[in-house]
């Protein structure tokens, strides 16, 4: 497989608000192919509202969207492949930032839940092989450090 490129445009504006103390808008968008255009902010637990959008999606709520968009993907395709078909995948994933040196944050963990609704359910290893598969196969939990676990999957015998 050859290098894909993928990209997107961010576009801030200042709004007259006081840049030089920080009170400015952090909100701004995420412009992407196709025309698709999204708002995005800083999140309001790190900049407090009025400077940041409730109303936006933040990087770290979109890095973990990303992960589970990914694994879904992946599973579905695996499943597709395995001869199941998948009738419906909702996950409410959630992502942990915490601490990891002074000054330093980061997103340590996600945790996705997925509820998916098959014609025929496979047995308990067969779907967690899948799910065991689609993260080492899925290209975002490929390029991050953070732990990625889906719950109530066990591990499949000899999975690292």
């Amino acid at each position: 497989m050859s290098a894909h490129e993928y990209r997107a445009t961010i576009v801030w504006r200042h709004d007259g608000g006081d840049f030089a103390k920080g009170r400015y808008s952090r909100g701004h968008e995420w412009r992407f192919d196709g025309g698709v255009t999204v708002p995005a902010s800083a999140s309001p637990s790190v900049v407090h509202l009025p400077l940041s959008r409730e109303d936006a999606v933040d990087p770290e709520e979109a890095f973990v969207a990303a992960l589970s968009s990914c694994h879904m993907l992946t599973f579905l395709d695996l499943a597709r492949r395995a001869g199941l078909v998948v009738r419906s995948y909702e996950d409410e994933a959630v992502g942990t930032m915490e601490r990891i040196a002074p000054g330093k944050m980061a997103v340590t963990r996600v945790v996705l839940r997925p509820k998916i609704v098959f014609d025929a359910e496979p047995d308990a290893a067969a779907l967690a092989d899948l799910h065991h598969r689609a993260h080492d196969t899925c290209y975002i939990s490929n390029s991050v450090k953070a732990e990625v676990t889906v719950e109530g999957v066990p591990a499949p015998a000899g999975a690292h």
